[in-house]
């Protein structure tokens, strides 16, 4: 890589973002990377690395375009505004296309073209206008993160439950870092990525069942796995808080892991990343650590 490529990350600040530059300032180091940010504040340590940081968010469609002005390549990391992905995602798109980037990856969902998955939905829409914009790009069809699940261990071993629909379904658990490495990757990469589609997922499948064995295991804890019908989880998930419309998505999510839908055994991201996924284990653990 030359030392004049600049990679441009959206969503820079948040989880996904901060290990995929991370990782970019690991394996290659003479790229110029450029954060884009809602709150330069909050990313005074990115800065402090050498990280550009350009102000802009999904709904201004002129900060950014600014904010993509100059870049090789970008990194669209899918918004978290659920019901208004497309059209955001529309704006950086855009923007993409008038600065002429060489490659636009988008972090897309686990086969979007074919998923059941309500959240899907937003990421077909969103590849479409990739497509039409004729902007190089490859598809980064990101698989489920275990810290979709480890985010509530304390609260699992509280109430000595995990709850879920996915019945016996197998979930492809990678952890968030190694979605992050496999997006650096393609970034960092000498090879052409343009027009690639990578469906990204663990290299093992759990159940929800061997999630809550684990965490047993682990906290000394008896942990069990509560099979719930979807309407029913749904309304768990509202119980705690959740607004109704979110609490729909995961109970769709879970019900149709239970038929296969979060799995995958192809085993592309541990190619793409070259070393295995992290194993639910130590994930796990990690949660458990903290």
């Amino acid at each position: 890589m030359t030392i004049s490529e600049r990679i441009a990350i959206t969503g820079a600040t948040g989880q996904l973002g901060r290990l995929v530059i991370a990782e970019l300032l690991r394996i290659a180091p003479a790229a110029h990377l450029i954060g884009i940010v809602r709150n330069a504040s909050a990313a005074k340590d990115l800065a402090e690395r050498g990280v550009e940081l350009r102000t802009a968010n999904y709904d201004d469609p002129d900060a950014i375009k600014a904010a993509l002005a100059g870049a090789d390549k970008v990194l669209l990391i899918s918004s978290s505004e659920i019901g208004q992905r497309v059209r955001q995602h529309g704006n950086v798109i855009d923007a993409a296309k008038a600065a002429a980037v060489k490659l636009l990856a988008y972090t897309s969902i686990l086969h979007a073209d074919t998923s059941p998955l309500a959240l899907a939905e937003e990421h077909r829409g969103t590849e479409a206008l990739i497509r039409a914009s004729g902007v190089p790009f490859v598809l980064l069809r990101n698989g489920w993160y275990t810290e979709n699940y480890t985010g509530n261990v304390a609260a699992a071993i509280q109430h000595g439950a995990v709850l879920g629909a996915a019945g016996h379904g197998r979930i492809s658990l990678a952890a968030r870092a190694d979605y992050a490495a496999a997006a650096a990757a393609v970034l960092a990469s000498r090879e052409t990525q343009a027009g690639r589609i990578c469906e990204l997922a663990g290299d093992n499948g759990y159940t929800l069942a061997d999630y809550a064995a684990e965490i047993s295991r682990q906290s000394g804890k008896p942990i069990v796995y509560k099979d719930l019908p979807e309407a029913e989880y749904k309304a768990a998930l509202e119980s705690i808080g959740l607004p109704e419309a979110f609490a729909a998505l995961l109970a769709d999510s879970d019900a149709n892991a239970a038929k296969g839908a979060l799995y995958d055994d192809s085993r592309q991201l541990s190619g793409l990343i070259g070393h295995p996924t992290t194993p639910m284990a130590h994930s796990v653990a990690a949660a458990l650590a903290r």
